[in-house]
């Protein structure tokens, strides 16, 4: 999986830079945008949308998303070659989260480097992430596979149905993260990955699936595979977070435990309060509650979850969640050598290392 991530990235790339060209000029501006009425100000669009979007893209992040689409494309028959530009949907949609997402969290980091509002500004950060809500809708507008026009309906009412749950997952989200003394469930905490992060991938897999002009059957089961995946994603990332954090407790001065610095109500944090004594399910609400934690108290969070046994709870669910998913592609008649991708793509997502 990981020698697909790479092989696709560089055409996922040229096919953004296609979308939003690293270096915006007057002539892209007109022939994606219009005429303008009267004069655009292309060294402003530059620095407020261009660059901080490429910035972004060029620190890392795996285009899982849209080498999933690519996948599920092949898997239904298709040539992924030819559906190059609708993989980015999924992708700028993501990354414009993850903006916003940034802002809204008071985010220091991420990807390396510091949060793009710390660059920008929160207003062009603001700026831009809304505009990669918005400009993967030019893909389908401007329809490079010639699509009938009951299927580019389709696939824009899809999007705004799973774009407006992706707010409904962030909404819980952000109340866990402001006010205190919340007590979330497990199920919640699902539900929340389900809307703000499986969303996503119900976008990608139905995307492919209507583009393919699947069945609504086979849309559903392939979007219900991508859902679960995205959220075994999720709680492998929150398991990574404090798996890393704990190998390099003894660096201080290094950027570590980022979900406990943010007070963020991961899986590993929900059970940790729940199967913890009394006095360590209080103090472990009180660091994730405070303003600000030193790194011996981030440290002191993480012991916490580490014995209460979270870990492996967290991953036991995320392993439950990717064998759910593989079950959802048995039902399918697809092509065998891209069905064992998504087949290992569910694992991966679990038993990844990065």
């Amino acid at each position: 999986m990981r020698e697909t991530l790479a092989d696709w990235r560089p055409a996922i790339d040229d096919a953004i830079a296609d979308l939003l060209p690293r270096d915006v000029d007057a002539e892209y501006l007109e022939s994606f945008f219009g005429e303008p009425t009267y004069e655009y100000d292309t060294e402003g669009i530059q620095r407020a949308l261009s660059d901080p979007l490429w910035e972004l893209l060029d620190r890392g992040g795996k285009r899982w998303r849209a080498v999933l689409f690519l996948v599920i494309i092949e898997a239904l028959g298709e040539d992924p070659e030819e559906y190059l530009p609708y993989a980015c949907i999924p992708e700028i949609l993501h990354n414009g989260t993850i903006v916003v997402d940034d802002v809204e969290d008071e985010a220091e980091l991420r990807r390396g480097g510091p949060a793009l509002h710390h660059v920008y500004g929160e207003d062009v950060a603001l700026n831009a992430g809304n505009a990669m809500y918005f400009l993967p809708l030019k893909v389908v507008t401007h329809d490079p596979a010639n699509l009938p026009a009951e299927r580019r309906l389709a696939v824009y009412e899809m999007l705004m149905h799973e774009l407006n749950r992706t707010h409904l997952g962030q909404g819980m989200d952000i109340r866990w993260h402001n006010e205190r003394g919340i007590r979330v469930s497990p199920e919640q905490y699902l539900e929340m990955c389900a809307c703000k992060t499986g969303c996503l991938g119900r976008i990608v897999a139905r995307l492919a699936a209507i583009i393919a002009d699947q069945p609504p059957e086979v849309e559903e089961s392939l979007a219900t595979y991508a859902e679960l995946t995205a959220v075994a994603f999720q709680i492998g990332d929150d398991i990574l977070d404090v798996e890393h954090s704990l190998g390099r407790a003894g660096e201080f001065g290094k950027a570590f435990g980022n979900d406990v610095r943010e007070g963020k109500k991961t899986l590993l944090v929900i059970h940790a309060i729940d199967e913890s004594d009394p006095d360590d399910a209080r103090r472990l609400r009180e660091l994730l509650e405070a303003e600000t934690n030193t790194d011996e108290e981030v440290l002191e969070a993480l012991s916490i979850i580490d014995a209460a046994g979270s870990i492996d709870y967290a991953r036991e669910r995320a392993l439950a969640l990717s064998a759910e998913a593989r079950a959802r592609l048995d039902r399918l008649d697809l092509e065998p050598d891209a069905a064992a991708k998504l087949r290992e793509f569910s694992s991966f997502v679990v038993e990844r290392d990065v």
